[in-house]
């Protein structure tokens, strides 16, 4: 009976996860890019009664052993990648990758790292640079002319600057970054990921090429949270914790059944 209510409150603690990830889910549903994240849980370890496969006195063999579990605990909390949305801003440097791919930016409150990151809501800033809206450089740089009236980003990235007569100010081109496992990448938070031994190395690479997505401009990628999808998990999270400390209870009242045996 002590086992089983420890059992039940690896449950409860299990339960408690999956709500603070899906909590999490729910509060970017509305965040741009924003990809949602799925706790995984595994049976614990189990004490073993009967071996399977044991040799009976009689010579024969034991079909099935007997094994209590000692409950269950989290295994990873992974991203899921799949595309959020599309919302059309006609915003000439609001960016969307269609398919697999980040864009690489300079992170200056990261100790200038390299990240990256599918949200691409970018703007000028004072020296004509491609930037974000924490002022983070799009890696490779490019300076927009001060004299351009016209920017014009093909899907493969080719980047055009025209000035009021369409005449050709710069040409550019943004490069997109892919990862052998995007679920081993490190969240570090401001639609940011950076690469790890998980994910392996990033790959440049042209958009529109080999499995490389292609760039919308004038588009963003919106969250891929499913808001009713999470609800729906949410409520069969809380009945699985309600269950487990029901059996937490249960235990609890045999227990007390046992200590008032009188003789």
């Amino acid at each position: 009976m002590i086992r089983a209510m420890w059992t039940a409150a690896t449950g409860m603690s299990a339960q408690q996860m999956l709500i603070d990830v899906m909590a999490n889910n729910l509060a970017n549903v509305n965040t741009t890019s924003f990809k949602k994240s799925r706790a995984e849980f595994e049976d614990l370890m189990y004490t073993t009664y009967k071996e399977q496969g044991s040799q009976t006195a009689a010579g024969g063999y034991v079909p099935v052993g007997i094994e209590v579990g000692m409950g269950t605990g989290p295994v990873a909390v992974s991203k899921i990648f799949t595309q959020g949305d599309y919302v059309q801003t006609k915003n000439k440097l609001d960016l969307a990758i269609e398919g697999d791919g980040f864009f690489k930016v300079i992170a200056a409150d990261q100790d200038n790292q390299e990240v990256y990151t599918r949200e691409g809501s970018f703007k000028l800033d004072k020296d004509g640079y491609i930037v974000n809206s924490r002022g983070d450089r799009l890696q490779p740089e490019f300076s927009v002319p001060s004299n351009t009236t016209n920017i014009v980003i093909a899907k493969n990235g080719d980047i055009t600057c025209l000035d009021s007569s369409d005449t050709v100010l710069a040409t550019g081109s943004i490069s997109i970054y892919t990862f052998t496992n995007p679920a081993g990448l490190k969240a570090i938070g401001e639609n940011y990921y950076i690469a790890t031994d998980a994910s392996g190395d990033a790959v440049e690479g042209v958009p529109g090429t080999d499995n490389f997505g292609t760039i919308a401009q004038g588009y963003i990628e919106m969250s891929n949270v499913d808001a009713v999808e999470e609800m729906i998990n949410m409520i069969a999270g809380q009945r699985a914790y309600e269950i487990n400390s029901k059996a937490i209870k249960t235990a609890d009242s045999m227990l007390q059944v046992a200590n008032n045996l009188v003789r």
